[in-house]
């Protein structure tokens, strides 16, 4: 079994919420934008109702401060500071589910602050402590500090991989700055699907191999071709035997 998730209202347009709706006919999860980067009060209840419809696991999408840059951004930011960001937006959306008659699942972080924390002692830590103070799950990259510490607390942690983001040799994104860091080809991201959720290897940004433990399987809603990605993809990974479903 795998899950399928996808980050959710971080396009506000009618154009992108009705392309996020669709995809969630498709995926078993969703982490949904909580303001910190983008989204808002309105686009989370959209976002939740729909997930309580189609019974999808929803789970909190918190970012850096940082909504001039999508979160896309490593900030210097005091961990006071930070955490007290973060909390705002985990008790927000944790808010609007309560009115919604939902509950959240999991907290996965978005962009930069989630790639800067699989190997930040401060950053793994901080994210560990909001987790266990939602009483949420959280989904992390595998083989990091985030999930070390989350084993140490004793928090349920959802190992994630990425559908349409290339890897370098040592089983991190290669960042969007670089060329090829998302995979444009969807026939590309179909394998590279496959391959993730069978546990084989796949080719890395320098041509080594690379085997990702991952427990859940992950596709960006803004990436091009996305909704059509996600339909492939659940395709694919059925016809091959694998289970859809929540990890957590």
């Amino acid at each position: 079994m795998i899950d399928l998730n996808a980050d959710l209202g971080e396009d506000e347009s009618p154009a992108g919420i009705a392309r996020d709706i669709a995809i969630m006919d498709v995926v078993s999860s969703c982490n949904i934008a909580c303001g910190g980067h983008a989204g808002s009060p309105k686009t989370m209840q959209t976002m939740l109702t729909t997930a309580k419809a189609r019974s999808i696991a929803p789970g909190a999408h918190p970012s850096y401060p940082d909504r001039a840059g999508f979160g896309r951004t490593s900030m210097d930011i005091s961990l006071a500071d930070l955490e007290a960001s973060l909390t705002r937006q985990v008790n927000l959306i944790t808010s609007i589910a309560a009115d919604v008659g939902v509950k959240l699942t999991h907290l996965k972080p978005h962009g930069a602050l989630y790639n800067d924390a699989q190997d930040d002692p401060d950053l793994s830590t901080l994210l560990v402590d909001i987790a266990v103070e939602a009483k949420l799950a959280l989904v992390s990259m595998p083989g990091s500090l985030v999930q070390q510490r989350a084993a140490e607390r004793g928090i349920v942690f959802i190992a994630e991989a990425f559908i349409d983001r290339q890897y370098t040799g040592n089983g991190r994104l290669v960042p969007r700055s670089q060329k090829g860091a998302v995979i444009a080809d969807e026939d590309d991201r179909i394998r590279q699907g496959l391959a993730l959720a069978k546990g084989t290897a796949l080719a890395t940004q320098g041509g080594t191999a690379l085997t990702v433990n991952a427990q859940s399987l992950c596709l960006h809603s803004d990436s091009d071709g996305a909704l059509e990605t996600a339909k492939r993809v659940r395709v694919a990974l059925e016809k091959a035997g694998i289970v859809i479903g929540h990890a957590g």
